[in-house]
């Protein structure tokens, strides 16, 4: 017998639960469905949340015949047949998983029964289709994002599973309790395939009471469904998005969404993009604002490396919460790349002559150092003098904030310099 999450997949767009950014009333596919006028496209998404399940909804929902294949282990063949029904019906619909890999040979095949409409292409993929997908397929198709479950939405399939004599449960006398159910809905993170085949585990393995009933009790729920960690893959958006909210909340000075995020990479353990990514904030935005706080991350990051984990956590926690409720400011970051954009612009210019080296012997006959002023012998170490080509003479990269006391004070000696250049 077929798992119970693939005898519970939807046969028509009614039936799809969680995706209603789609499916629901007026969105995208249902008006597409519903007006039987279909698009190519790409559903991407994390496992489990659906995207095979709307493509079988989808085809149901048309009666336009529906064929599955997999990038990486169908064959052309395998797409020649798919072909030749297409041709002979009119129309088919091909669910094509891992759609990222799909390579050019078979893609070339593919595009003209795209472009003519007899092969109606549903990707599913768990890449990011804006980086995996070959722009010939992604520009032929719609990409619509599949969300994982909330807890809510899966509860509804259990329940459903629970009820439906024909595919699901229902003909299991069963008595599940809240805290299990509450489990089952909550634990696989959105992955509604876990949830159901852990449900499917826990009624077909525990044995019935005296009254011939199958109890369901949390312990039953967690034996058959271990807590499942976020999605994380250190080579999918998953990895990068996590990484992007823990910089983006240490920026924005929100300590309990930062260490959340934290966390999150610590469950993965993943303490190489931990370091780099906490020494960039570090630099990058808090900068000028609190010096100190860079050689501090850095040794928390050396006595993480040392521990490893779990106890590596501890110095990271330490980390972030400096980090997060430290000064801001990135004036040093937009200063170098102000500077680098007028560089790459061909806005370099010839450096001064008395700027340039004057170190070996006959400089001064090509004017190289003539009339350089030497800062120290001046009174306070400085003296006016252009270092800047002439192109970029008044340029000015540096733009201070006023966000610590430290950026306060190079801010006071920057200005007071600027100004006596112009005297």
């Amino acid at each position: 017998m077929k798992p119970l999450a693939y005898r519970m997949r939807p046969r028509t767009i009614d039936e799809v639960a969680g995706q209603d950014h789609l499916t629901g009333e007026g969105k995208i596919i249902r008006r597409m469905t519903d007006a039987k006028q279909l698009s190519s496209m790409i559903l991407y998404g994390p496992p489990g949340t659906g995207k095979t399940s709307i493509a079988g909804a989808i085809a149901g929902s048309t009666k336009y015949a529906f064929r599955m294949l997999n990038a990486v282990t169908s064959n052309k063949k395998d797409m020649e047949i798919v072909a030749a029904e297409a041709k002979m019906s009119g129309k088919v619909i091909l669910l094509l998983d891992e759609v990222h890999r799909l390579d050019k040979a078979k893609q070339d095949y593919l595009l003209p029964f795209l472009e003519n409409g007899m092969i109606t292409l549903i990707g599913a993929t768990t890449s990011n289709p804006y980086h995996a997908i070959n722009p010939a397929i992604r520009s032929r198709c719609q990409i619509f994002e599949v969300k994982p479950l909330t807890p809510d939405a899966v509860k509804k399939l259990i329940l459903r599973a629970l009820d439906d004599s024909e595919r699901g449960l229902g003909s299991y006398k069963t008595d599940v309790t809240d805290e299990a159910l509450n489990h089952f809905a909550e634990a696989s993170g959105g992955d509604v395939r876990s949830s159901l085949n852990a449900l499917e585990l826990a009624v077909t393995s525990t044995q019935p009471n005296s009254d011939g009933v199958i109890p369901i009790t949390l312990e039953a729920a967690e034996e058959c469904l271990q807590q499942k960690s976020f999605a994380h893959d250190k080579d999918g958006d998953a990895h990068y998005d996590v990484l992007s909210g823990l910089q983006k909340s240490i920026r924005g000075s929100d300590v309990n969404a930062a260490l959340h995020y934290l966390a999150r990479l610590i469950e993965a353990g993943d303490l190489v993009s931990i370091a780099r990514r906490l020494l960039i904030i570090a630099y990058e935005d808090i900068g000028l604002a609190s010096p100190q706080a860079g050689p501090r991350t850095l040794a928390a990051i050396e006595v993480a490396e040392r521990t490893g984990f779990p106890e590596a956590r501890i110095p990271l926690a330490n980390a972030v919460i400096e980090l997060c409720l430290s000064p801001k400011s990135n004036t040093a970051y937009k200063a170098i790349d102000a500077a680098i954009a007028d560089i790459r612009a061909g806005r370099a210019g010839e450096i001064p002559a008395h700027v340039k080296d004057a170190s070996y012997k006959s400089a001064s006959k090509l004017g190289r150092g003539v009339d350089y002023k030497y800062p120290h012998d001046f009174e306070n170490g400085w003296v006016p003098q252009q270092y800047l080509p002439n192109t970029l003479k008044n340029k000015r990269y540096y733009d201070p904030k006023m966000t610590g006391k430290f950026e306060q004070a190079l801010a006071s000696v920057y200005e007071k310099i600027e100004k006596g250049k112009k005297v």
